[in-house]
């Protein structure tokens, strides 16, 4: 399938981790300023991948299943460099691992359901979560190179323990919406073959 515009923004948020995470080992001024650059621009791509596509009509299936994916290691490869640099330290850490527990709750879920062809759609306190961890791992990443009077490292955090209560909040949310598949018996393959899904809308979205 041909690559469209929408698909290289989204592709673009995987491309740029490896520089997010080499940005970590500069200088810290340097550091500090260029892993925000970074992940800002990444972070903008993640709205106009999705507009594009829809205003467009490019939407696709492997854009349904990079757009997650990508947020997703954007965001870990974030957190992680910023726990080794202890930017995020002391109980924080707990914060930090229930997003990214939630992530590889959700991402098994989405393997589940993509195999039985369901798709449940993403809610709007799942899209707040995703812009209060962005703008919160924002802060972060400025840390002390920041306005001292902004106290960003201080929002940072106040921001990344909000994350982490909405993750866990849409993420008991997306694993009910989903327990009525996981816990349904194996249905019986028609004769002559195995059972082939139902193929999915175009318009459906998975978690996120």
């Amino acid at each position: 399938m041909p690559l469209n515009l929408p698909i290289v923004l989204t592709i673009s948020r995987i491309v740029v981790i490896p520089a997010l995470i080499g940005a970590f080992y500069l200088p810290i001024e340097a550091a500090n300023w260029t892993t925000f650059v970074l992940f800002g621009l990444a972070g903008i791509t993640d709205f106009f991948d999705g507009w594009l596509a829809r205003r467009w009509g490019e939407v696709s299936r492997l854009g349904r299943f990079l757009d997650p994916v990508a947020d997703k290691l954007l965001v870990a490869a974030a957190i992680l460099m910023m726990v080794a640099s202890r930017r995020i330290a002391g109980v924080s850490v707990l914060a930090a691992v229930v997003i990214l527990c939630r992530e590889i709750l959700v991402t098994g879920l989405r393997e589940f359901l993509a195999e039985i062809r369901v798709a449940v759609p993403v809610s709007r306190l799942a899209k707040w979560k995703t812009t209060v961890q962005f703008i919160a791992i924002g802060f972060l990443l400025i840390g002390n190179s920041g306005p001292a009077a902004a106290h960003l490292p201080a929002l940072g955090l106040l921001g990344l323990w909000a994350a982490a209560i909405l993750t866990l909040y849409t993420g008991y949310d997306y694993l009910r919406a989903g327990l009525k598949h996981l816990t349904e018996a194996e249905p019986a393959a028609p004769a002559g073959g195995a059972r082939k899904p139902a193929d999915f809308a175009s318009g459906d979205k998975f978690v996120s």
